[in-house]
């Protein structure tokens, strides 16, 4: 199975005046049984932070569940990594 569009979601949340830095990654990957997971990292800038996992049936599933929680990230305060 090869994956469709899909960009890896890196979003980050800086405020110094409440002294937070997080950040929040997202991407779909697929499983040896054709499945796919969507990957979620997170947790404060510079450190490993906390890493969780969710498996969907099909592609369609695991991209419609990345775009909610970007959409809900972004919502949150949360913008793109600028590079």
């Amino acid at each position: 199975m090869e994956l469709t569009l899909t960009t890896p979601v890196h979003l980050v949340h800086v405020d110094p005046d409440v002294n937070k830095a997080r950040f929040y990654g997202i991407e779909l990957q697929p499983t040896l049984f054709g499945e796919v997971t969507v990957f979620r990292t997170w947790g404060r800038i510079g450190t490993n932070g906390q890493a969780m996992m969710e498996t969907y049936d099909n592609e369609t599933q695991a991209t419609e569940a990345l775009q909610k929680l970007e959409k809900l990230k972004r919502r949150r305060g949360y913008v793109p990594v600028v590079e």
